[in-house]
Parts: structure tokens; sequence; C-alpha cells
């Protein structure tokens, strides 16, 4: 009995090893997808483009990048009449197997995203296996195309730099398995970062004796604004910020208010955390809503000549940073909820936690009911520092 066990245990270790890396592809095979973006060409048909690495600019001693010894990353398209059938023309035309799971960024360009919304795009991303459900998800302010065919000054490719971006919640930042919970939810409308080609900075010495001229970038533009899968709006980077308090979202920025004394002389006030509740109310006839934000900052810059060291002063301060940003976000719910009649704030996520027998009946027309409820909003705000200074550098003590 127990050679048998032995012997059964040595062919079973046998055909382990015997199956070794029979699947294996070569790094030197594969053609690293960082970017995809998907158009709708002229005649109505899928474009799909495709940022891939070029492994020879990643190597140690090749800085690579925008302006390196070698390009960092090479741009193809190709049409089909599907994402798929688009994929399987670039695959004519590049020498390597296409390879999704270091994609970073899947921007879909405007007319696609209003014509033809993100589900023709992202059902392939989510049933084929390589691409990641972290992938960031952009709507660009004209053609996907254009926005990957730009590159980085500091990181090698512009995928990077957008990736980077993303990170970074300079915007409202949205990836694949997320926007794929937002269609599916009945009590919120889905959100993008919009991005844009900008023109930001420039590489002195570039032309000997002349002005260099300015470098194309990615940039973030704000947020895309959808209803169902169809893109209907945009929000601009001020909106953005509004939204972003409403939505609760991580905080970071500048808050800049008047003086207290000299109303025309600015101070900044750094953000260094908050919270955002939203407390639903219901009399069966039309919702509620009481959305209260806490924030909390550091001054960090003042152009008057006060002494703002003093509980008076601070307290006027908070007084304007709430006022601030209580303006940010009622700017951004006038838009959407007025302009556009949807709720990408997640209102109807939180009506539905506390009230679940109503929402049965409301689910099925919330963005009608969202348009008419009326939403309270309090900012409660504190500055905790102000630096190493008590007044301006420069102004004597009286």
């Amino acid at each position: 009995m127990k050679k048998r066990i032995a012997a059964l245990l040595l062919i079973t270790f046998i055909i382990i090893l015997a199956g070794g890396c029979w699947n294996r592809v070569e790094l030197t095979e594969l053609a690293i997808v960082l970017g995809a973006g998907v158009d709708l060409a002229e005649d109505g048909r899928i474009l799909l483009t495709l940022q891939i690495a070029r492994p020879g600019a990643f190597t140690a001693g090749n800085e690579g990048g925008g302006r390196g010894k070698e390009a960092a990353s090479w741009v193809i398209s190709a049409e089909g009449r599907t994402v798929p059938e688009a994929e399987r023309f670039l695959a004519m035309k590049i020498p390597r197997h296409i390879y999704w799971g270091h994609c970073i960024i899947l921007v879909l360009g405007e007319e696609l995203a209003r014509r033809e919304g993100t589900g023709i795009v992202t059902n392939f991303f989510q049933r084929e296996r390589e691409p990641r459900e972290n992938i960031y998800v952009l709507v660009a302010r004209g053609r996907a195309r254009d926005f990957l065919e730009t590159y980085s000054s500091l990181e090698r490719t512009s995928a990077q730099a957008a990736g980077f971006l993303e990170r970074m919640k300079t915007g409202y930042t949205v990836q694949l398995r997320e926007l794929a919970e937002m269609l599916v939810s009945r009590g919120i409308q889905p959100a993008v970062t919009a991005v844009e080609v900008t023109e930001a900075g420039t590489m002195p010495g570039q032309v000997p004796g002349g002005s260099p001229p300015p470098q194309k970038e990615v940039g973030v533009a704000g947020t895309a604004v959808f209803k169902q899968d169809k893109l209907i709006g945009w929000l601009d980077p001020w909106e953005t910020r509004g939204f972003l308090w409403l939505k609760g979202e991580i905080m970071k920025g500048v808050i800049i208010v008047p003086g207290p004394e000299q109303p025309e002389k600015l101070v900044s006030i750094r953000i260094r955390r908050g919270k955002t509740k939203i407390i639903p109310e219901y009399n069966g006839e039309y919702p509620r809503f009481l959305v209260k934000i806490q924030v909390e900052g550091d001054m960090v810059e003042q152009q008057t000549r006060e002494n703002l060291a003093t509980p008076e002063k601070i307290k006027l301060l908070e007084e304007e940073m709430a006022s601030e940003i209580k303006a940010r976000a009622e700017a951004a719910l006038d838009k959407v909820q007025g302009e556009y009649g949807v709720d990408i704030f997640g209102f109807g996520e939180a009506f539905h936690r506390k009230y679940k027998k109503e929402w049965r009946k409301l689910k099925y027309r919330w963005d009608e009911e969202f348009s008419r409820a009326e939403v309270e909003i309090a900012v409660n705000a504190q500055i905790r520092e102000i630096g190493l200074l008590t007044r301006r550098a420069g102004i004597p003590e009286e």
C-alpha cells in the first residue's frame, strides 16, 4: 500500500514538472500596452488607438521620454466594427503579442462617449482576461487618439503622466470597476475624469537663439457627466472641486479667501483633511438632503499686512473659508441638478440606505426626484496652523 502511494506521488510530481511553462511568452514577444483610446471614425466604425511601450527606451542609460535618445512609446491605430475586430487588425500591424496587463488608462473620445456611450467599449475590457479592473477611465475633450499622441516632459510616456495625475487625485478619479458599478446602480449616475491636450511649459535650449515653443502635454480638464452610459455635459475644474466636496472624496488643494481687513489682498489656506456626511429626509412627497461638510486647513500664505494670529482674525478666515467651499459645492449642485438633471453625487445611495421601503418606488425615477429635491449645504471650517510666521515677513511690529 505504501509503495502504491509513493508511486502515485512520484507520478503526480513528474506530471507537474513536465507541464513546466508550456504557455509562457517571452518579454521580447510582447507589445506592452500603456494606454488605449477609442474614437468614432468618420464612417461610424470604431477607431482603436494603442500607446505601446518601446522597451529600449526603458533600459538603463536611456532617459527616454518625449525628448530622450529614443521615443519611449509607439502609437498606432486601426479601425473595426467592434473593439475586438479593431484589435485584430492592429495585430496584423504589430509584430508582437498585444499585452493588456500593464494598461494604465482607457481614454474615450468625446464624440464616441456622446453618441454611442461607454458600453460599446467597456464591455470588451471587462470580459477580456488581461486588462485589469483598476485601469483609469478618462474622457477626452476631442479625440482620444490626439491625447495618446502627446508625450510627457517628465514621465516617459503620456499614459504614465496621466496615470500619475489620477493617482495624485488632481480631479475626480474613476477606475474601470468603479465605472461598472455606477452603470448598474440606480442611486448614482456615472462621472469620469475629463482630460485634454494642453500647452504647458517650455524646454529652454530647444531652439538655439530663439524662444522655445510651448509643449503639448496631457492635463485634467474637469469632469465628464453621464446619463446612464452616454456623455451629456461637463464640469469645469472649479465646479469639479465643489463636486468632490459633495461626494466626500479625498480633499486636497488650496482655498483662497480675502483678508479680514484688506479684502483686496488674499490669504491661502491648504486643505489638511475633510469629510462629508449626507443626511436624507423624506416626507412622503419629495426627498430632502442635508449635506454636512467638515474641513481643516493650514494657512500657508498671506498678502495682507495685518496680524492674522489672533482668535478674532482666525474666526473670520474660517468663515470665509466655509463660504468659499459652500459656493463651490452649490455651483456644482446647481449645474448638475438644474441643467443635467442627474444624480452623480450618490444622494440616491444615501437615500436607499435610510429609506429602503420607499426606495423601491422611487428608484426607477430617481433622477426626476433628485432634480426637484431640496439640498441644504452646511460647512464647518477650521484653521489648525498658521505656519512659522505670525505676520507677513518684512512687516515691523507695531
